[in-house]
């Protein structure tokens, strides 16, 4: 990879040299998730508006912070092991530009010099951490030298998922599929699509391959904005996973009225909005209400969007055909698109949600009518937010029943077919003999009627 070709300056004045501000801003979004807890996607929306880049650059920076925190262990084992007495706890940015480098030397096609040459300019910057220049220059010219034989020494998979995950997965999954689960997690996955119609066409147009969820998965390149088929809205971004729960409704929802609960980003609305559901779309953030807006506009496709907290919504009728609610969780499923949340999230955190999840179904079968159809989904992994979200309902709840879903319901695919007759993909479902193109976010939904 090239970085880019002009001098800039720095916010002081300074010269900037020619990377360095992609290594800047990666830095940046790094401490702001690792050290400030703050989602990587608001960190990236902030840098957007930051950060004077080129498409090329900003590609750079995206692949070096993806890269970091995907494996993030395995790099801290790494620079941890050249270390003798620790790195200086008052100049947090030290071990950020050594996280960067070490990337860069092992990870990513960046030359030996120019990782170890912007590093350490990284730290020469900031007056906390320039006098440890000379340390990070040290450290990242002996990665260049011995890191890739440590690399391949490691048990990365181990390394790069937090203990206390990689724990309740073993305790779930049991040992292979957890591991196979946290290594679909450490690679970069494919731009899936959702498309209105002809997959094969636009598998063709976008260089991908469809799917046999009927997702189009594609390795973009560049802005998703300039892709064939954007401007005209004839597809959205989606994984292959989240796109399964609407779908549990059947293929005959025209004419229903469908509400969608805590709808945003908005996959699963137009995905009921295109098949001809009349839909009322639900969320109570402002911002992530108006994208979905925006989305919708872009797709020519309409529904009544409502800003509210779905759990008090009351809505004149409340006598829906179809409720799906994608109740907020703690996402284990969307690591391998999200690789901040296991750095993030903290295993106390899954009981929190366990009561606005149990108040989300409980509302959610309220506004069904009698022999309606409910569905309950999650991108969480955790069976507290799923199976023992559904049993507790069903439990205190005697006229709702469980219809279980059928092998072509999924295309086939009965490995996401958990016991109980529910969805529940894994992040390692899906396997591909080309592993760009492997793996499927891990979604449960669970389909219910209200008898």
């Amino acid at each position: 990879m090239k970085t880019a070709r002009t001098a800039r300056r720095h916010a002081d004045g300074a010269p900037d040299v020619p990377g360095l501000a992609v290594r800047r801003l990666a830095a940046t979004v790094i401490e702001g998730v690792l050290r400030r807890r703050r989602p990587l996607d608001e960190m990236l929306d902030d840098a957007r508006t930051q950060a004077a880049l080129d498409e090329r650059d900003r590609a750079l920076a995206r692949a070096l912070i993806g890269v970091v925190l995907r494996r993030l262990g395995s790099l801290r084992h790494i620079v941890a092991s050249f270390v003798e007495r620790g790195l200086p706890a008052q100049a947090p940015l030290v071990e950020t530009a050594l996280l960067v480098g070490a990337a860069q030397i092992l990870l990513l096609d960046v030359p030996d010099h120019a990782a170890v040459d912007l590093s350490v300019r990284l730290v020469q910057a900031d007056r906390h951490a320039a006098r440890f220049s000379g340390l990070v220059n040290a450290l990242l010219r002996r990665v260049a030298r011995e890191g890739a034989a440590r690399l391949a020494a490691l048990d990365a998979v181990a390394l790069d998922t937090p203990d206390w995950l990689l724990a309740r997965w073993t305790k779930n999954y049991g040992e292979d599929t957890a591991r196979a689960i946290a290594g679909a997690n450490g690679r970069e996955p494919a731009l899936d699509l959702t498309v209105k119609n002809d997959p094969r066409h636009w598998a063709g147009r976008l260089d991908g391959r469809v799917l046999p969820t009927g997702t189009v998965r594609t390795i973009a390149h560049g802005l998703v904005t300039a892709l064939p088929g954007f401007a005209e809205g004839q597809w959205w971004v989606q994984d292959a996973g989240a796109a399964l729960p609407a779908r549990l409704f059947g293929k005959d929802i025209a004419g229903l009225r469908v509400a969608d609960l805590c709808a945003a980003p908005g996959g699963k609305t137009a995905q009921l909005a295109a098949a001809g559901a009349n839909v009322t779309a639900v969320d109570r953030a402002p911002a992530r209400l108006e994208r979905l807006r925006q989305n919708l506009i872009r797709l020519r496709l309409s529904a009544e969007l409502v800003c509210a907290d779905a759990t008090a919504w009351t809505p004149d009728r409340a006598d829906f055909d179809a409720v799906l609610v994608d109740a907020p969780c703690t996402a284990t499923g969307t690591i391998r698109r999200h690789p901040d949340v296991p750095w993030l999230k903290r295993e106390s955190d899954i009981v929190g949600l366990a009561g606005p999840q149990a108040r989300l179904i409980e509302r959610a079968l309220a506004l069904t009518r009698p022999g309606g159809t409910l569905i309950y989904c999650t991108c969480s992994l955790e069976p507290e937010e799923n199976e023992d979200i559904v049993a507790a309902l069903l439990s205190r709840a005697p006229g709702v029943n469980r219809l279980p879903i059928a092998a072509d319901e999924v295309f086939g695919c009965l490995e996401f077919i958990n016991k109980a007759g529910d969805l529940r993909t894994l992040p390692c479902h899906l396997p591909d003999a080309d592993s760009r193109f492997a793996g499927v976010d891990g979604f449960y939904a669970a389909r219910l009627q209200k008898s």
